[in-house]
């Protein structure tokens, strides 16, 4: 049995980082009136690390219409930790009448709980495509982290697997849900730049590390497990996740378990080039470029780099880690320049701010300072990312960001993750999603899985 033991746990670990107090598990109707239990959204969160604690699990905490009855982690200490922070915004807004979440270490024993109505995707890359699909089929509604998969082939099964379930799927590419973002592809799609011809991607990059020995793995670790469908390697917490607190996860520039930057900040910021150029169903045509690779040492994903798309259209995209961190679309009469008021994701993400950097800018002022005809191109409004996937559960309509969006977004990522390790323009088929006359590349497409997590 993979519910954690609270109690067992808590002997093992530190009292007084770890003790939580005892509540009761239903919440009284009197203290939600209209969003009473019976009324709300149940979710469990899958994966209560970093991005789960400081984004996923607390967007959806802030709203009265959902409860968070479950998290589950293959790190139980993790596992424990993610309960602690769901029990103390329920006490802190509702005093003793709140709710303790269960807590779990398999995601396996959510699959076929009636009382879980949707996930919380937040694990790493990995994990994503096999959870979504599991979860998929199991009926539950899904939010999930970005990048879509770590395959295109996985991505690919992953989005038919959605699709003929019809479970609502939002990924996390929350700058949809932000306005400049909103703005600047509106922009472009109504020609106030004149005809699009190329649009520049600017990504922060990730430096090497060094070698890591192998160390004991930790007892509340199922890192067999975590290992997934990818090989087997020995363990070193700068491969995983830290032990102490929730800095940045070594995993994220291991190759691996992702791409690197191409993946991690290029879904969003391709799948926002992608929204302006209306290009959200398909991808380039041609892909090439070349990149930095780190030579020796755990960290092995890309450096410094530079690859470009064209898409079928004849629209050149140009991706690197030069350009200035956003998307800048360029056009006959002009360009337009978006980014996030604040770069970071996280305080821990390696990308420093820009002094002077306005988070949309144009060529012209006239550009941006006036607001869409309203018979113009007006592109789907979300405020909040995580409240407009509640609301599409709700209503059973699509969120801003659904799952074949979600792929082909992760697909052109990893298309020109493909043209970086091959250093050779490369011919792409969009609708049969294949490399044209090419064995080398189209091998590619996926990668060997370790039984018993493989995708299937």
């Amino acid at each position: 049995m993979n519910q954690i033991n609270r109690r067992d746990f808590i002997k093992k670990t530190s009292a007084a980082s770890l003790a939580t107090v005892a509540v009761p598990t239903i919440v009284p109707s009197r203290v939600f009136g209209k969003n009473a239990p019976s009324n709300r959204i149940n979710i469990a969160a899958i994966g209560t690390g970093r991005i789960s604690r400081i984004m996923d699990m607390p967007q959806v905490l802030a709203h009265d219409d959902v409860q968070l009855v479950a998290v589950c982690d293959l790190d139980a200490k993790r596992a424990l930790e993610g309960a602690q922070l769901v029990n103390n915004h329920y006490f802190k807004k509702h005093g003793k009448a709140y709710i303790e979440p269960a807590q779990y270490t398999d995601y396996r024993e959510l699959l076929n709980k009636d009382d879980i109505d949707a996930v919380l995707i937040s694990t790493p890359d990995h994990w994503h495509a096999k959870l979504g699909v599991d979860f998929a089929r199991a009926g539950k509604d899904i939010f999930m982290q970005k990048p879509a998969s770590l395959t295109i082939e996985e991505g690919r099964f992953l989005s038919d697997v959605v699709q003929k379930s019809g479970v609502i799927f939002q990924i996390g590419s929350q700058q949809r849900s932000s306005h400049q973002w909103r703005f600047a592809a509106e922009i472009v799609r109504n020609g106030r730049i004149g005809e699009l011809k190329k649009v520049y991607v600017g990504l922060p990059g990730d430096p090497a590390g060094e070698e890591e020995h192998e160390l004991p793995i930790p007892e509340n670790l199922n890192y067999d497990m975590w290992l997934g469908s990818t090989p087997e390697a020995y363990y070193t917490e700068k491969r995983v996740h830290p032990q102490v607190g929730y800095g940045r996860p070594g995993w994220l520039r291991c190759r691996q378990f992702g791409a690197g930057m191409i993946t991690g900040w290029g879904a969003h910021h391709i799948d926002s080039a992608h929204w302006g150029m209306n290009t959200e169903l398909t991808g380039p045509i041609e892909i090439w470029g070349d990149a930095e690779f780190p030579s020796s040492g755990l960290w092995n994903v890309h450096g410094e780099f530079k690859t470009h798309g064209l898409y079928e259209n004849g629209v050149e995209m140009i991706v690197s880690n030069t350009a200035p961190n956003g998307v800048k679309f360029e056009g006959t009469e002009g360009w337009v320049f978006v980014t996030r008021g604040d770069y970071k994701v996280t305080a821990s993400d390696p990308v420093a701010n820009e002094e002077g950097v306005k988070p949309l800018d144009a060529s012209n002022p006239s550009i941006i300072n006036s607001p869409i005809d309203p018979n113009g191109i007006h592109l789907p409004v979300s405020e909040n990312h995580h409240r407009n996937w509640l609301d599409a559960i709700k209503s059973r309509e699509q969120p801003i960001a659904p799952v074949e969006e979600a792929h082909r977004s992760c697909s052109a990522c990893l298309l020109h993750h493909i043209a970086m390790k091959l250093d050779r323009k490369l011919y792409w088929n969009p609708k049969k999603e294949k490399f044209k006359n090419d064995k080398e590349a189209n091998a590619l497409l996926s990668l060997e899985q370790r039984e018993p997590y493989k995708l299937v």
